[in-house]
């Protein structure tokens, strides 16, 4: 992965955020904070009392890897007043949310092959994404900003049509839990309030998304609340905020899909056929 796909942050006010990114170089893996074109070495854990080491490394000269390893995934349905009305479909009471595996995820940069047991279509799905900071369990709404870490931006790709394949049962699960289904990143970006952001989602060279998270039914801190009332979350977990308008079919041999918000980064990575 390139430094050029890190992004400059933009400015949102208030201190300059932080932007956390792992990476592997010489056979080891570490992390750190991006600097210019530099990443700040840290040690200890990202999400308790990490420190710089004083150590920098050029971007140039690493591959990154997911920002985070989460233990669990989550991804929302039905999140988005626009997406709801268009597909018209009644708003939720509640989150409605499935899990994706873990295997799934997709390193920033890297490209990922149409899986072999499936010919259907694929779509692209650009998203925000939160990453949890500290062991949560029946937060309230107001207290859920002390257990999020930072925020990234996700690509939930989807085998559309297994979902509705077998009328018996709906397979949410397996049509978003291919390995390579699930890229996030580049980066998780700290001190940034999500009210402001807006996803934009380029395929091929052409925007097909582009959606304020204002418009979010359960805005990011509100999730936080009522997922970790369903289940415990501990730091790394990612919670996909659901998608907009724009969602689109994956249909060339080669492809390329950007997913960038504002203050965070862009991620990029290919699929082919």
């Amino acid at each position: 992965m390139s430094s050029a796909s890190i992004r400059p942050a933009a400015d949102h006010g208030g201190d300059p955020t932080a932007r956390w990114v792992r990476f592997a170089r010489n056979g080891a893996e570490g992390f750190g904070t991006i600097a210019g074109d530099a990443i700040a070495v840290h040690a200890g854990c990202m999400f308790a009392g990490a420190a710089p080491t004083g150590e920098t490394v050029a971007l140039a000269s690493v591959e990154l890897l997911a920002p985070a390893t989460p233990s669990k995934i989550i991804a929302l349905w039905n999140n988005f007043h626009a997406l709801a009305g268009k597909l018209a479909v009644p708003v939720p009471s509640e989150p409605l949310y499935l899990m994706k595996a873990p295997s799934s995820i997709a390193a920033p940069g890297a490209t990922i092959p149409r899986p072999s047991s499936y010919s259907g279509r694929v779509v692209y799905e650009g998203e925000l994404g939160i990453i949890i900071g500290k062991t949560c369990h029946e937060v309230s709404p107001d207290e859920a900003g002390d257990f999020i870490f930072g925020y990234t931006c996700v690509n939930d790709i989807t085998a559309l049509d297994l979902i509705a394949a077998d009328p018996t049962f709906s397979q949410w699960v397996r049509a978003k839990s291919f390995d390579g289904f699930g890229p996030f990143g580049p980066v998780v970006a700290t001190g940034i309030e999500p009210g402001g952001l807006t996803v934009r989602t380029v395929f091929n060279g052409q925007e097909r998304q582009n959606y304020s998270v204002t418009d979010m039914i359960f805005q990011p801190h509100d999730l936080v609340s009522r997922i970790s009332h369903d289940m415990t979350l501990v730091p790394g977990d990612l919670i996909c905020c659901g998608t907009s308008l724009g969602v689109g079919t994956i249909k060339e041999p080669t492809n390329t899909i950007e997913v960038t918000i504002d203050g965070i980064g862009t991620l990029t990575n290919g699929f082919v056929q």
